[in-house]
């Protein structure tokens, strides 16, 4: 009986021997950190003007962005492979953004509610993939750009439509 869980034991070390030594467990749990960090910051804001996705929603799409490269990279994966899985990660984001988007009732086709969630979702998930292939500070600018389009632009578009009424 001692040989089996010998055997059992020596297999479940190799089931969680993907992370060899303390630089690669330090790399993934950066790159995992970083990513829910800035989703958690645009979900954040999100969250604080009353939008459906807040920070749950941007924490888990940044986090999954980054570990769907994260792992096929670690795992050696080549620059094809890992062209097909940003490309993956992009229409998966597509059809969850699809989801946030709503079209105004009985025709009306002029308001629709959404796209800007559904662009944010896209976006959070671009700056989990900049996270998750460890390019940490591409992924921090790019937060603070679309914290800026989400907090800046509004604020500008009604300055000028102000100065538009008569």
């Amino acid at each position: 009986m001692d040989a089996w869980w010998h055997e059992v034991w020596i297999t479940l070390q190799a089931e969680f021997a993907d992370i060899g030594d303390a630089s690669q467990l330090t790399r993934i749990t950066v790159r995992l950190l970083i990513a829910a960090l800035l989703g958690a910051i645009l979900g954040f804001e999100r969250e604080q003007k009353g939008k459906a996705a807040g920070v749950r929603t941007h924490m888990l799409v940044a986090m999954g962005a980054a570990l769907f490269v994260l792992v096929p990279q670690m795992s050696g994966a080549q620059a094809d492979a890992m062209s097909r899985v940003v490309q993956g990660v992009i229409a998966g984001i597509g059809f969850l953004g699809a989801g946030t988007i709503l079209k105004g009732k009985d025709g009306d086709d002029s308001h629709v509610k959404g796209l800007t969630t559904a662009a944010g979702l896209w976006m959070t998930a671009a700056i989990g993939v900049a996270a998750g292939m460890g390019r940490e500070s591409t992924a921090v600018l790019s937060t603070l750009l679309a914290l800026a389009v989400f907090s800046v632009m509004p604020w500008i578009v009604n300055r000028f439509d102000k100065d538009k009424e008569p």
